[in-house]
């Protein structure tokens, strides 16, 4: 059996008008349902161990977004572990899920830098969509080199982010991942794009997010 991490956000507010935040139900939601349906064991951890916060709870009516909610999904989110309280080797594939959250909390984080630096190396898979890749940024390699440098990446674009987030976000993350080598790959707003790039998957919005879950699967399997 594969063991999943997701490893999400602690912050529940960001920028300068404290924007209400939270990781974003069906980005975590929907490859929650995929890892489930693939029979894997999936647990969650957060950066600080508090618990968790979940934004968009008005798409609650999707399928998988409601099992989710009243299944074991969410009970086990609430009570994830304290990431340093975890040993990451012991799991097969990282995902995280993205929210404004992240923009919060992930972009400088040293004990995720440091468990996707690691991950990664191991030829373990490491899987982020929308602001998730934001996890992504500032990972430096044993050799130095920025982790998304050289990479195909898909995230949250900028298109995106002028129309939703743009006075709330610390950075563009586009922009950020671009400035470190990432081969940025954007699609229309909203619309479904993940791409994986030898043990690394990422998603660029909601519509995503069954779509990394799924390649990150088919690379556990093969």
């Amino acid at each position: 059996m594969k063991n999943v991490l997701i490893i999400v956000s602690n912050a529940n507010g960001i920028g300068p008008n404290n924007r209400r935040t939270g990781t974003f139900l069906p980005e975590v939601a929907h490859p929650y349902a995929e890892f489930d349906k693939a029979n894997y064991q999936i647990d969650f951890a957060s950066l600080t161990g508090d618990t968790p916060y979940l934004d968009a709870l008005n798409l609650a009516d999707d399928p998988d977004n409601l099992a989710f909610l009243t299944g074991k999904g969410w009970e086990s989110m609430q009570k994830a572990v304290k990431l340093s309280d975890i040993d990451v080797s012991a799991y097969d594939a990282i995902f995280i899920p993205g929210g404004l959250a992240p923009m919060v909390d992930m972009p400088e984080n040293p004990q995720l830098k440091q468990v996707i630096k690691e991950t990664y190396e191991r030829n373990a898979v490491v899987g982020a969509v929308c602001h998730g890749p934001v996890s992504l940024l500032n990972v430096k390699l044993s050799d130095g080199t920025y982790l998304v440098n050289g990479k195909n990446i898909a995230s949250f674009t900028s298109e995106e982010e002028d129309k939703y987030a743009k006075a709330d976000v610390p950075f563009d993350l586009q922009t950020a991942l671009t400035r470190q080598g990432a081969i940025f790959h954007a699609a229309a707003p909203w619309s479904a794009n993940s791409i994986a790039d030898g043990n690394i998957v990422t998603g660029q919005n909601p519509a995503s997010a069954k779509g990394v879950a799924e390649k990150m699967i088919a690379i556990l399997e093969a």
